[in-house]
């Protein structure tokens, strides 16, 4: 299982990259550089909150997780 700090360093550093992403397409489509800096905060906000929510939850969920053995020799 993997740290809060850890999930919340991960979060962040993809919401970066996929951010500015979002900027680069609000500016390209709108072509005004206030509008799309609006965007590309918003979209950093909302999304770091709810990647770290998924990650989270998918800590408690044993899907495609191999089972440690219950004793070791």
């Amino acid at each position: 299982m993997e740290s809060h700090k850890r999930a919340i360093a991960k979060a962040v550093s993809y919401r970066m990259l996929g951010s500015f992403v979002t900027f680069v397409i609000a500016f390209a489509l709108a072509g005004e550089m206030k509008l799309a800096v609006g965007i590309g905060i918003a979209d950093t906000i909302c999304k770091i909150f709810a990647f770290y929510a998924h990650e989270r939850l998918w800590n408690k969920i044993g899907f495609g997780r191999e089972k440690k053995p219950e004793y070791n020799i």
